[in-house]
């Protein structure tokens, strides 16, 4: 009795494993090769359940997504014989996939990298040795992409592979390239702020200049206003003094010699040398006293 249950088990375990043997799935991100004996007999397969022989038929799947191949960075030599060091990335996908087992080692995907990778740094090298260095930093780096999809497309066909796109990361000028274009950028700073310190020094001269002019022009207006007026008041002076004079010259005389001795003799030993009968005199004598 134990011994038919055993049977039994054995057996439903030997037919679910020759069932499951049977069948294999493929989803839709993958890309499947049914062999015979190790020759490809079908890759065809759509998404879904399918079946095999045990034993006879084995299946490998691959990735039917588009993959990335970022690449590590690359110097390339320019129309001017600089180095510049360019940093791209290369999306890809598996197109026929007989051909990419056949030709990439059993479908070996670092080996497909690597063929991708020798194509697309040959097409760039050619594309950056027809260009100077500005044309490539001024907007031909679009160009540069199209052609060498294109171009390398042309190549992996052969492996049963489709290079969607490449993309330049970033151009980088060489250490010995860079060092030199920052001094000269520095140079360029270094004239450019010269420049405008000379225009700046340039402006200060006319302003002070300008100014300067100024002051001139209201000083000399200042001192012929002064002038003016000055003038005006020494009319204005002899104007009083004639009309004063005119009243009473004699008094004026009187007045005039009284102010002439009190400016002459206003300090303490004060001495004048003089004739004694000097006009100067005349108010101090008995005949002008009489008179008056």
């Amino acid at each position: 009795m134990n011994a038919t249950r055993i049977s039994i088990l054995a057996l439903i375990v030997v037919s679910v494993f020759l069932l499951l043997s049977t069948v294999f799935t493929v989803n839709e991100r993958e890309l499947a090769i049914k062999f015979r004996l190790g020759e490809i007999v079908k890759t065809d397969y759509a998404p879904g359940i399918h079946f095999k022989m045990p034993f006879i038929n084995n299946v490998r799947t691959f990735d039917k997504r588009i993959l990335t191949l970022d690449a590590r960075p690359a110097l390339y030599l320019t129309k001017e014989k600089k180095n510049v060091n360019v940093d791209f990335f290369v999306k890809w996908r598996i197109k026929d996939v007989a051909t990419y087992y056949k030709t990439m080692s059993g479908g070996n995907e670092r080996t497909a990298m690597e063929r991708i990778y020798t194509i697309i740094n040959d097409g760039l090298r050619d594309e950056f040795s027809k260009r100077t260095i500005q044309e490539l930093l001024s907007g031909e780096r679009r160009e540069i992409m199209s052609t060498t999809t294109k171009v390398s497309n042309e190549q992996v066909q052969r492996f049963g592979i489709e290079v969607v796109d490449v993309r330049i990361k970033r151009i980088d000028y060489s250490e010995d390239i860079s060092e030199s274009v920052f001094n000269r950028m520095v140079a360029e700073r270094t004239r450019v702020a010269k420049d405008f310190r000379s225009r700046g020094a340039e402006a200060a001269e006319k302003i002070r200049a300008g100014a300067d002019r100024q002051v001139t022009i209201l000083k000399a207006e200042a001192y012929r206003q002064s002038q003016k007026t000055r003038g005006e008041g020494d009319a204005k002076a002899s104007e009083i003094y004639a009309s004063a004079y005119s009243k009473n010259p004699e008094f004026y005389s009187f007045y005039r010699s009284l102010e002439a001795y009190r400016t002459s003799f206003n300090k303490e030993g004060d001495m004048l040398v003089i004739e004694p009968d000097s006009e100067f005199f005349d108010y101090f004598k008995n005949k002008r006293a009489g008179k008056k």
